[in-house]
């Protein structure tokens, strides 16, 4: 008699047991994991966009521009907009491994600007310091006098082995301008009155708008070229032709 009385209840703890491990439980509980997930891809978003809006509004409209600028690429001093092939080259002045991109690329990619086979666009980012923003501005006086392209590899043939040393003077970066010709009064007068220090923030408040934060960044038609394959000039004069680059 005494095992009849507990079988009912026997049942029932089986009952709730099934009904803990019942596929509807599982299932219930993938529900709230998917919904957890699409929750938390939103306030990515979200955040991404309240970012760049950020961004956005700590550009200085009113900024002084170089000659060659672009402001729907970012800020940037772009040549041979119609090239079917672009480059993106986003460097700050005092950052090693840029100046290790130039010494094996830069004269290649600059004979494809000189010759016009490629719409190359150079954003001078200034995340290393008050010194990246004194040649950043100095590279876009350069600009003015049709001389990017030569001081822009003058500054890193020209880069010291510590950032932010004081090394970089208004007096030094004029003086790297005349070893390559500048001889311009206005020259000499754009650095020393930090004409384009604010254009310079622009550049760096585009580039961080777009997630763009480590240097050397290389994108070829709007794709990151990966760091291993950054100081491989065969390896990049192929991916160029691949890109359409004759």
């Amino acid at each position: 008699m005494t095992e009849k009385k507990n079988e009912p209840e026997q049942k029932k703890k089986s009952t709730d047991k099934a009904k803990k491990g019942s596929p509807a439980g599982k299932s219930k509980g993938k529900d709230n994991g998917t919904r957890n997930l699409v929750i938390g891809m939103i306030l990515l978003v979200v955040l991404a966009g309240a970012g760049s809006a950020l961004a956005k509004n700590r550009t200085n409209t009113h900024a002084a521009l170089p000659s060659d600028v672009s402001v729907s690429e970012g800020y940037g001093i772009s040549f041979n907009p119609k090239a079917p092939v672009k480059l993106d080259v986003y460097e700050d002045y005092q950052c090693p491994n840029c100046r290790n991109f130039e010494a094996v690329n830069g004269n290649y990619i600059n004979s494809l600007v000189r010759a016009k086979k490629m719409h190359v666009v150079f954003h001078p980012i200034t995340i290393l310091g008050p010194e990246s923003a004194l040649t950043a501005a100095a590279s876009a006086c350069a600009s003015d006098q049709d001389k990017f392209l030569e001081y822009h590899m003058a500054l890193y043939q020209n880069q010291p082995t510590a950032e932010n040393s004081g090394y970089w003077t208004n007096e030094k970066l004029a003086l790297i301008g005349h070893s390559i010709g500048i001889t311009s009064a206005k020259f000499d007068t754009c650095i020393n009155t930090g004409q384009y220090t604010t254009w310079a923030t622009n550049v760096e408040t585009d580039a961080a708008a777009k997630n763009i934060n480590s240097t050397p960044t290389i994108l070829l038609n709007g794709k990151p070229i990966p760091p291993q394959d950054q100081l491989n000039l065969a390896g990049l004069k192929n991916l160029f032709k691949a890109a359409g680059v004759k």
